[in-house]
């Protein structure tokens, strides 16, 4: 096979894919739920997704796959105590925050640019606090510091996000370093297939 018919963008979707599970495993397999574990290159996976496959549904099924493999493995083996059935509790509004992003990279990222892709980044950082973390109150999850379910009330909700604040600032350091190393290793992927030519 020659380098003209190797398509680069599979490839280095390939590899992030790869890359994006492993990293999100090994960082959420401490089961204290040390905010750290949100630096993981799912949402940045998401925003290439949607910014770069000319299939729409493979933009969303590449991250929504990822995302839904690596929670399998972490609550099913690393933290069986969060589990509930197979996933976790709200589940869904997590899923929707990333189909979201997905949507922001189709939409903010037309034209890949340092500014733009940026800004998708803190866009989609944005989205999964609000989204995600409406779905950990609405939901009835557990509250940290008391081990009690969130008050059903605008207090709980308000505690909820409060508690998120120190998730979204990992989420939002990790779009935007794992985006410059996707968007860049791609465009560097793409000026080498063009020498090769």
């Amino acid at each position: 096979m020659s380098l003209k018919n190797l398509n680069p963008q599979f490839g280095v979707m390939l590899l992030f894919i790869i890359a994006a599970g492993i990293i999100r495993v090994v960082l959420g397999a401490d089961a204290s739920m040390s905010p750290i574990a949100m630096f993981t290159p799912v949402g940045a996976m998401a925003l290439f997704g949607g910014a770069s496959f000319s299939q729409k549904w493979k933009s969303y099924a590449f991250p929504l796959l990822t995302l839904f493999l690596s929670d399998v493995i972490l609550m099913q083996v690393f933290q069986k105590e969060w589990a509930s059935g197979l996933l976790y509790k709200g589940w869904i509004w997590n899923y929707a925050s990333f189909v979201l992003i997905v949507l922001i990279g189709q939409v903010m990222i037309k034209k890949i640019s340092v500014l733009n892709v940026g800004m998708a980044a803190i866009a989609a950082a944005l989205v999964h606090f609000l989204v995600s973390n409406f779905g950990v109150w609405a939901s009835g999850s557990t509250d940290i510091t008391t081990n009690l379910p969130f008050t059903r009330d605008f207090a709980g909700l308000l505690k909820c996000y409060a508690l998120g604040l120190p998730f979204m600032k990992y989420t939002l350091v990790g779009n935007l370093i794992y985006s410059t190393i996707f968007f860049g290793s791609f465009a560097l992927v793409k000026q080498r297939m063009r020498f090769a030519q």
